[in-house]
């Protein structure tokens, strides 16, 4: 079965590859509801806004401005993108029961991936090339990247910038409004 995983991984790395899939998004994940890795690659030509979730924490009403942020942008390009991580202890719950928790209290409708760590020596490839790229790592839950629509330009937000942060949303226009490949 980890063989048959494995060659899934690769086969989705070369067929992104040869799609001209930036390398940064160049990783492939179940969702929170699907054993099936999805490919980031899918997401190119967009801008993304990317955060490390979880249940059980102070910011956890962060979820309802990321999903009102997904609602409002995502016809003009945005993706929100969700990783549950338990890296500072306040994800404990199960994919099914993350989700639930999501779809209960927010209404999250955006795209939420299996729960990873998002820190460390162990951070998923995504997460450690979002490091590499903006030179910032989560130090806490609901850190957040914005990356521009050819995948090359990442930055960070710390966890207390909210959602709805005029920077930020400033931020998210701005590469909204670049050309920019939309897929």
């Amino acid at each position: 079965m980890g063989r048959l995983i494995l060659a899934l991984l690769f086969s989705a790395s070369i067929q992104a590859h040869a799609a001209g899939c930036p390398p940064l998004l160049d990783s492939a994940f179940p969702t929170l509801t699907d054993d099936k890795p999805e490919s980031l690659c899918k997401h190119q030509g967009k801008v993304l806004l990317v955060v490390n979730t979880a249940s059980q924490c102070g910011y956890t009403p962060q979820y309802e401005g990321l999903e009102k942020l997904y609602r409002k942008y995502k016809d003009k390009g945005l993706v929100v993108l969700g990783f549950p991580s338990n890296d500072f202890r306040q994800e404990t719950g199960s994919n099914k029961e993350i989700a639930s928790f999501c779809e209960a209290n927010y209404g999250v409708s955006f795209p939420m991936y299996d729960k990873s760590s998002v820190s460390g020596a162990g951070a998923n490839p995504f997460y450690a090339r979002l490091l590499k790229a903006s030179g910032a790592a989560p130090g806490w839950n609901f850190h957040k990247y914005l990356v521009d629509r050819s995948g090359a330009r990442v930055e960070s937000f710390a966890t207390q910038v909210e959602p709805g942060d005029p920077k930020l949303v400033r931020e998210i226009e701005r590469l909204l409004a670049e050309k920019g490949e939309k897929k």
